[in-house]
């Protein structure tokens, strides 16, 4: 992953999503190294880190320990997004106050949530002090989530953009979505083309995942050029599909959520 990272930061990526329990801080923290030595980049400070406080350090405690930890592997100050899919329960006040404090003394930039619904969203907000900083795709377009976001000054970043194919969670129904594949032969682009420029025209920062140069170059290829409003209707359109339901993190013996519906806080079909 060092060198496809380090191709990334080359190519004009300056936005890597990462976690203590991915176990690739390591080689994203020399990647950033060797390209600020290759000269890419001048500074970390020209990249946006994301890392996240997972399950096991979600309590107020581990909280700063679980960023240090992360700071070791990458260097620098990033985004630190409290993930929200613990089966057991926890404090969301406490471990959302420790988080603002890491950023108050400066060890990160901005601090956010992961994977929460409108609902954990308000009773966030009803004692953060610092607002927090989720899947979407055109199959699954997070209308209510994005409106919500909006009101309250919440900046939301998309991930699994194209659908996710491959891991636990996801499909090729977006690769598949025959709205999509009619607009990408109209345009004589691919259709993952189509689906990150419809997430930047959300005004959404976009998630994608590749160690395939060229493909890394192609998911560039989306800013000088629009779609139109009846390509916009088409995609508005499109039935939803939730790709990442959360059935995984069902506990129904124990835990807070038993059901998808109690992790999600509303029905995903």
């Amino acid at each position: 992953m060092k060198e496809s990272n380090l191709r990334a930061i080359e190519i004009g990526y300056r936005h890597f999503d990462s976690a203590a329990v991915y176990g690739l801080e390591q080689s994203l923290g020399e990647a950033i190294a060797d390209a600020i030595k290759e000269g890419f980049i001048e500074s970390r400070d020209q990249l946006f880190i994301t890392s996240k406080l997972w399950c096991s350090d979600a309590h107020r405690d581990p909280v700063l320990p679980a960023l240090q930890n992360s700071l070791y592997s990458t260097p620098g100050k990033y985004e630190f997004p409290i993930k929200e899919e613990d089966i057991f329960p926890f404090d969301l006040k406490s471990v959302w106050e420790a988080m603002e404090e890491c950023k108050n003394v400066g060890l990160t930039k901005s601090i956010g949530v992961s994977n929460f619904s409108c609902k954990k969203l308000q009773l966030l907000l009803a004692t953060a002090n610092i607002p927090p900083a989720v899947e979407m795709n055109p199959l699954w377009q997070q209308k209510k989530l994005r409106e919500f976001c909006e009101r309250n000054g919440i900046h939301v970043t998309a991930y699994s953009p194209l659908g996710a194919n491959g891991t636990i969670w996801g499909s090729s129904q977006v690769m598949e979505c025959e709205v999509l594949n009619d607009i990408a032969k109209a345009r004589q682009r691919t259709i993952a083309r189509v689906c990150l420029r419809w997430v930047h025209e959300q005004g959404v920062s976009v998630l994608v995942k590749s160690s395939n140069e060229e493909r890394m170059k192609e998911n560039l290829d989306i800013f000088d050029w629009k779609l139109s409003e009846e390509e916009c209707e088409n995609i508005n359109q499109i039935a939803q599909s939730k790709g990442c339901r959360g059935v995984q993190l069902i506990a129904k013996d124990e835990g807070s959520y038993k059901f998808s519906e109690d992790f999600w806080d509303a029905k995903i079909d």
